[in-house]
């Protein structure tokens, strides 16, 4: 019952959060520079050309008026046309975020996979030049941008030693093999910083975990230092690294911009970049609010998930 209330209690905080989101999305048609028609049209345009255009585009109207009728629309699914391609925003949108998702989700993977890993190697061989090394590459993880180590994976890699292909996506669905041999280096590019951060946050809260009551009351009866670790540990130092993973997903997202321009993956980052460059603003438009609402609601599930591990989060 508490939870239950809880969980509404969540949901309802997000539902004025996106309303916000909404405004700041709609609100990116001001920031664009130029005027969208003119770039259609070329600035040699006749007056008459231009307001027939707005007219069509529903650009004439006050903005107030402009924003709720998108806002309607963007309720019921429809982000508009490209105004290029005249293309259902919500269609090519669907379509890039389902690559985008499978690049995300597996730089995740590694992230949380390699960053647990180096952490309890770290804590169970502390002050040791496995500890060191562990915490040098945390350092490198954080301090190196995501471009800069994709660089360097694509020269080594691609161009030196010829493993892996630098550039093209092949969806799981189509061919598994195919689709791991491809994403392996943008994944890896991606994943660099969530490594960093998984095993900092992790390590700490390792270390203040081993130095609890319950671990000297587990090491008085007998325990290992790696029964120690993992069975009672682990599981209380895992908690705040939740959160970590909630935030990591956000910020993963919005790197796909940077890595799938670098290895010509077809997802919203690059989406993105060619609506910016084209000043496409309702297709802008449709991928910052889909990417926007993503991130509220991985967030909302954290904050669930957290709760679900922890009874002691007061609901």
């Amino acid at each position: 019952m508490f939870f239950f209330r809880f969980l509404i209690r969540r949901v309802l905080y997000v539902i004025p959060m996106i309303f916000v989101v909404t405004l700041i999305v709609f609100s990116l048609i001001l920031l664009i520079p130029g005027d969208p028609v003119l770039v259609l049209l070329g600035e040699n345009a006749t007056a008459e050309k231009v307001a027939q255009l707005k007219q069509q585009l529903g650009l004439d109207k006050p903005i107030i008026v402009q924003y709720f009728y998108w806002l309607t629309n963007a309720i019921q699914g429809d982000l508009g046309r490209s105004i290029f391609t005249s293309e259902l925003v919500s269609e090519v949108v669907f379509q890039r975020l389902l690559v985008t998702l499978q690049l995300v989700i597996a730089a995740m993977i590694i992230a949380i996979t390699v960053g647990i890993f180096l952490a309890i190697m770290s804590v169970y061989y502390f002050n040791t030049w496995i500890d060191y090394f562990v915490r040098l590459i945390s350092t490198l993880g954080i301090a190196v941008p995501h471009f800069l180590f994709a660089m360097i994976l694509v020269i080594l890699f691609s161009l030196k030693l010829n493993w892996l292909p630098a550039t093209g996506f092949t969806s799981i669905a189509e061919s598994p093999s195919s689709f791991l041999q491809e994403i392996a280096l943008p994944a890896f590019s991606l994943s660099i910083g969530g490594i960093a951060l998984i095993t900092r946050h992790l390590r700490s809260a390792l270390l203040e975990a081993l130095d609890a009551d319950y671990i000297r009351t587990a090491y008085s009866k007998g325990a290992s230092r790696w029964q120690a670790l993992f069975k009672h540990g682990l599981q209380n130092a895992m908690l705040p690294v939740v959160t970590t993973i909630g935030l990591l997903f956000g910020n993963t997202l919005g790197a796909t911009v940077v890595i799938e321009s670098i290895f010509a993956i077809p997802g919203m980052g690059q989406l993105a970049v060619g609506a910016i460059l084209q000043r496409d603003f309702t297709m802008v438009q449709g991928v910052v609010l889909v990417m926007f609402v993503m991130v509220i609601v991985i967030n909302l599930i954290t904050d669930i998930v957290y709760a679900l591990l922890d009874p002691r989060i007061e609901y």
